[in-house]
């Protein structure tokens, strides 16, 4: 999802010679005033980044990944996709040779963290994940640093916030719900709640998801030093506080669609999340997020709904 709208909006700001759009299948391409070119394949499969990389991009987005629900569920998969996809995209890359050092950046998550919490996470505070995804984005964090530190590329990662609302069907992720508690009521649709009112998160909206990826590419990365990767900025909410957020813009009518059904699976992952974050180093260079819950709800309105 991210990275359609990421498309839909270099085509339409222009600037770019070529784009090239690899993934597990055909990517709809966007119109545009230049060339774009799309790919199949499995980037965890030998040899397939090795025909990206032979292209010679000069800015890569890295946005391939198994999302936190899945990743628990089925753990070599997990594994597969987020940690060893990446790992042959970097060797690939640091196999090139002959002078190709391309921008990188990588989409990490806040789920590189694990609780207990301070009040609110600062880049300084240490890695420990609790489940496998945040595992495998840590690890390629990691990565990412150590490369960029080899000058194999110039890599900056970034731990987005949960996206929402997002648009579509839901997912696997164990997040969906926090969309889902927004979309399908301000669609008519009834929707579950798995946890309860009280459960505070990290948000930002895809439109300043996709902010973050376009600034990132064109940032000066010496700013950021052997710290490679950086929390965005978001809004800190509760799930009681998206509910009223909702009831501002879409009625009574629209709350009323929200069934509370507790699932201790879902609520054991939420648990071991980050729920507010300390981002004044993004946020001093220049990334920028929404302003409040509501205009994340607003924004969706505007972006899916009247298009």
């Amino acid at each position: 999802m991210i990275g359609r709208k990421l498309v839909t909006r270099l085509a339409s700001d222009g600037g770019v010679g070529e784009l090239l759009l690899h993934d597990v299948i055909e990517s709809r391409a966007p119109r545009a005033a230049f060339p774009v070119r799309t790919l199949v394949g499995d980037l965890s499969a030998p040899g397939e980044a090795e025909k990206l990389v032979a292209l010679r991009p000069q800015v890569i987005f890295h946005l391939a990944a198994i999302v936190s629900g899945e990743a628990e569920a089925d753990f070599e998969k997990g594994y597969r996709v987020n940690l060893d996809g990446t790992r042959r995209l970097f060797e690939a890359i640091r196999k090139a040779g002959d002078g190709y050092k391309p921008r990188v950046v990588f989409t990490s998550s806040i789920a590189v963290f694990g609780a207990p919490f301070p009040e609110a996470i600062g880049d300084e505070f240490f890695s420990a994940p609790l489940t496998s995804y945040g595992t495998q984005k840590a690890i390629d964090e990691l990565l990412l640093a150590d490369y960029s530190r080899r000058g194999f590329f110039d890599g900056i990662g970034l731990r987005l916030p949960t996206i929402c609302v997002r648009p579509g069907k839901p997912n696997r992720a164990a997040s969906g719900f926090f969309s889902g508690i927004i979309r399908e009521p301000l669609a008519g649709e009834e929707t579950v709640l798995p946890v309860p009112k009280s459960v505070r998160h990290w948000f930002a909206s895809p439109r300043a998801a996709i902010g973050f990826l376009l600034h990132a590419a064109q940032i000066d990365t010496a700013a950021l030093g052997a710290r490679r990767s950086l929390s965005m900025p978001g809004i800190s909410a509760t799930v009681g506080e998206q509910i009223e957020a909702l009831r501002k813009v879409g009625g009574e009518k629209a709350v009323r669609l929200i069934r509370e059904q507790p699932d201790a699976t879902i609520m054991r992952i939420v648990e071991g999340w980050p729920r507010n974050f300390d981002a004044r180093r993004a946020a001093g260079l220049g990334f920028r997020a929404d302003a409040s819950f509501e205009e994340i709800v607003r924004i969706h309105i505007e972006d899916e709904l009247r298009t």
